[in-house]
């Protein structure tokens, strides 16, 4: 009797310390995920920043006299293919993660092409309305990377968490998955080549 009731406490102590274990773990899962979602949102938010900046910065570009064309509209093209591209961030998948940084890549390399170009026309860079909409997009890009970092940075908490034991137990029962960060655009690993 004595050996039946032992097993019985013990049984129960184990369910109870699992119990505790899951609820304790699900709960900082659920809140690490939020952290994620939120932070998702800043990213999405900053990038529509730069996209509301774009169309002041083409009207200004396209009073320049002679001003390629086909620059516009690569960055006009560009900036519809980014916009179009949304994600929710309950749907952070791998596969979109990456299509999502690929438009927004794209996005990037119209507009530093745009920028190049302006250093043709010497009317244009010392438009005060460019200039003013340059220092704009310039801030912006940088409030993406930091964006970026935190997403990341929040992507990597979660992840730790949900891949730690006990709370990996638990994370696929209630539908937790490993999330994917932005990742260094492609060729960003080579030096850009600075010719005068």
């Amino acid at each position: 009797m004595k050996s039946r009731n032992l097993v019985l406490i013990i049984v129960v102590a184990v369910i109870l310390i699992l119990g505790g274990c899951g609820c304790s773990g699900y709960n900082s899962m659920v809140g690490l995920d939020e952290d994620v979602k939120a932070k998702w949102s800043n990213v999405q938010s900053d990038y529509q920043r730069r996209a509301d900046l774009i169309p002041n910065l083409v009207n200004t570009v396209k009073g320049a006299a002679n001003f390629e064309q086909e620059t516009l509209t690569k960055v006009i093209e560009a900036r519809a293919k980014a916009t179009a591209v949304n994600i929710n961030a309950g749907d952070l998948t791998p596969e979109k993660v990456a299509q999502f940084q690929q438009a927004q890549g794209e996005l990037s390399g119209a507009l530093s092409r745009l920028l190049v170009t302006v250093e043709k026309y010497p009317e244009l860079k010392a438009n005060q309305n460019f200039q003013d909409l340059q220092k704009q997009l310039e801030g912006t890009e940088n409030r993406i990377k930091v964006s970026r970092n935190d997403f990341n940075t929040a992507v990597q908490g979660y992840n730790s968490t949900i891949r730690k034991f006990p709370n990996n137990l638990f994370a696929g029962m209630f539908g937790f998955r490993v999330r994917d960060g932005f990742k260094a655009d492609p060729g960003s690993e080579r030096a850009p080549e600075v010719k005068f």
